[in-house]
């Protein structure tokens, strides 16, 4: 039996209790929140930026104890950044689901929309990773 990414993430969100995910459509993400729209009970609630969408999912956590959240990949992710660091350092979980560019076209280092147009996929992780370290509670 097999099964695709978007199932076992809605699955598996489905199991923690997220009823609703925060977000904002873009490229790179629209395949999983079809996925979503089609085949989950997890709604969708389309916010008017990523930073909206983030601090709504920070609120979302700390009245259920957890939430979801789909970002475009580039601008998309590192626009919800503030959001998602608030949640984390209160220790507020947040899923950040985030979409990205085509294998192929990271081996190849196109040069894509919602990019830095240097072929460098790996910046955006840097900047959720720096997140991560510098709000991590002692």
């Amino acid at each position: 039996m097999t099964i695709t990414i978007a199932d076992y993430l809605l699955t598996r969100l489905a199991e923690l209790g997220v009823h609703h995910m925060f977000g904002v459509p873009g490229d790179f993400n629209l395949w999983f929140l079809e996925e979503m729209i089609k085949n989950s009970d997890i709604r969708l609630v389309g916010c008017c930026n990523e930073l909206n969408a983030a601090y709504a999912a920070d609120g979302c956590a700390r009245l259920a104890g957890v939430s979801a959240l789909a970002t475009t990949y580039g601008v998309g992710e590192l626009a919800s950044l503030a959001g998602i660091a608030g949640a984390y350092a209160e220790r507020f979980p947040i899923v950040c689901i985030t979409g990205a560019p085509p294998v192929h076209a990271m081996r190849e280092r196109a040069l894509l929309n919602h990019t830095m147009a240097d072929g460098n996929f790996d910046n955006t992780l840097t900047c959720l990773s720096r997140v991560h370290s510098r709000a991590s509670p002692n």
